[in-house]
């Protein structure tokens, strides 16, 4: 938008307080219509999830408040409605209050919170680990802090990394090197190409949410070592459904301890909200000292902690929802394969299936969403690259075979109606996507 500055009006429309107020909301409304225009303008359903009856919600975009079956939650597990969690956070609320009393510098850190941050550390068995409001925080606050803290340091960063990652990268300032999505052989020739004396830091994702492919931690581990890298990985769609004790996939492949840095979430698998990191000592207390994303926030409640406490224990011993959870994902992705829905190569729980157009991909998930009541959320650009806009879907242990058949029919009658291709030659993976 071209802002009037001239000698003629523009002093005196500057003046005039309603003239300010069109100019900047005419600009805003310009940049959304854009956005509408390109068809990723994201609309948010009120829902309202039921208690005891995941994974149904109740929509209430109008009077009908009727039921839907929701398909994309991140609370993976249906640990958010649990009776160890629900309780835990109930008795919290009686015993502490509801609020935290501001940040822990004023108010203290609360005992529920230092249980939770004990208990983190232990599930990757690391020295320490602190808790912050959300995962986006946690990268952001801790790449950006440690990659300041190491003078020239250089960040090698997975291409398809986080958002949270990239802006925890930018703010730290240090170099920044982006390899090729689990390449592990342009991330080492990345290396080998700066100074050997710089210290650096490799920076990546266990499992990628929106492909559901799984990095090769153990390859990067080793490039860390030949090069004397730092090693952060983020787990947030991990912890809690992989590995003996949901410590994620690190766990899982016995190499948590060549891991430096583990970022994960409390608001996935263990169904509350918040993230953290697990790291050394040394690590965690510079972070604790220098981070002002955790100096200057205020603590999560306490009902928050405990609640999320109970979980994690609770998560430390369930192995028979996490093999649920794997075997209700496997089923999703062989019955929408056996319709011929191009269901894009995953390794993990995520089931993304292409549709490749942003406005076919709202338009599928509205009708899926009015005439079937299913919910699913369309995944369009910036979140993936434009061309592979795709329905994400992520299978509970309480789907049930009916929910699972009744998705499946639909998903059909809808490609079906509204002519998108089935069958993909190549369809994308997360290495072109």
């Amino acid at each position: 938008m071209t802002i009037e500055n001239s000698e003629n009006n523009g002093v005196l429309l500057s003046m005039n307080p309603a003239w300010r107020t069109n100019r900047y909301e005419s600009a805003f409304t310009q940049k959304v219509d854009a956005i509408k225009a390109e068809g990723r303008y994201r609309v948010f359903a009120e829902l309202g999830r039921r208690a005891g009856e995941f994974p149904y919600a109740t929509d209430f975009s109008d009077d009908e408040r009727r039921r839907i079956t929701v398909w994309c939650s991140n609370d993976y597990l249906g640990m958010g409605q649990h009776p160890a969690v629900l309780e835990a956070m109930t008795d919290a609320v009686i015993r502490y209050g509801a609020g935290a009393g501001g940040t822990r510098n004023i108010s203290g850190t609360s005992h529920p919170l230092v249980e939770l941050e004990n208990e983190l550390a232990e599930l990757h068995g690391k020295e320490q680990a602190h808790v912050f409001t959300s995962g986006f925080v946690a990268n952001d606050a801790t790449l950006s802090v440690i990659s300041s803290a190491l003078g020239g340091c250089i960040i090698y960063s997975d291409e398809f990394n986080h958002a949270s990652m990239i802006a925890g990268i930018r703010n730290g300032r240090a170099t920044k090197r982006i390899f090729r999505h689990n390449d592990t052989a342009h991330l080492e020739e990345l290396i080998k190409a700066d100074d050997p004396s710089k210290p650096k830091i490799i920076a990546f994702e266990s499992v990628y949410s929106m492909d559901g492919d799984i990095a090769p931690i153990s390859h990067i581990c080793d490039i860390a070592d030949r090069h004397g890298a730092l090693t952060y990985l983020d787990e947030v769609h991990a912890v809690g459904l992989y590995g003996e004790h949901g410590g994620g996939i690190s766990e899982r492949e016995g190499i948590a301890h060549r891991i430096d840095v583990i970022n994960g979430t409390l608001a996935k698998a263990f169904g509350v909200i918040g993230g953290y990191i697990a790291t050394s000592a040394a690590i965690a207390d510079f972070i604790r000292s220098a981070a002002p994303c955790f100096i200057f926030t205020t603590a999560l409640p306490p009902s928050i902690a405990a609640g999320a406490c109970a979980s994690v224990r609770h998560l430390k011993s369930d192995n028979d929802v996490r093999r649920r959870h794997q075997e209700r994902a496997a089923t999703v992705k062989r019955r929408l394969k056996e319709v011929g829905l191009p269901v894009m190569p995953s390794e993990s729980h995520i089931v993304p299936v292409l549709v490749g157009d942003p406005v076919m991909c709202k338009a599928a998930t509205d009708m899926l969403f009015d005439e079937f009541g299913i919910y699913i959320q369309p995944i369009n650009f910036p979140t993936v690259p434009r061309g592979t806009e795709r329905l994400r879907i992520t299978p509970t242990p309480f789907h049930t075979d009916d929910h699972i058949d009744y998705l499946t029919t639909a998903l059909a009658e809808v490609w079906n109606r509204l002519d998108i291709p089935s069958q993909q030659k190549d369809l994308p993976n997360a290495a072109s996507a």
